[in-house]
């Protein structure tokens, strides 16, 4: 049994990420989803949707959640996904650093994959004096 992810961005960050990762990925070895949060949403009316998206992607140990901005809808929802049973762990501030990061430890569990993608994130910004 494996974690999922699941990507839950303002429209087309998620999927955008989705798709770069898997172009260098060629095989992505979690199941991943992106799920897009319109910018005038009703959370109460997307979180059912989120949750059988949320459901999809579980491989039987819990999801991740990859959200672009702490506080913002897309991270509120995700928050309330990560309060409905499934076990789930939510990390804000992503970027394709962080999800690559988190594809390269497939075998990592819930409780290890949100410090590995808060790593991703922070060792994948650069400052170049170049």
């Amino acid at each position: 049994m494996t974690c999922g992810i699941l990507l839950v961005t303002h429209p087309g960050v998620g999927s955008a990420l989705l798709e770069v990762a898997t172009r260098l990925l060629r095989h992505l070895p979690l199941k991943t989803e992106a799920f897009d949060v319109p910018f005038d949403a009703d959370l109460d009316a997307l979180l059912p949707l989120a949750s059988t998206a949320l459901r999809r992607v579980d491989g039987g140990d819990g999801v991740l959640i990859l959200t672009d901005l702490y506080g913002a809808s897309p991270s509120n929802l995700a928050a309330q996904l990560a309060r409905l049973g499934t076990p789930a762990r939510r990390v804000a501030a992503l970027s394709l650093p962080m999800l690559l990061r988190v594809m390269n430890y497939p075998e990592q569990g819930l409780d290890q994959l949100p410090a590995t993608a808060a790593a991703g994130a922070r060792n994948g910004a650069i400052v170049d004096d170049a």
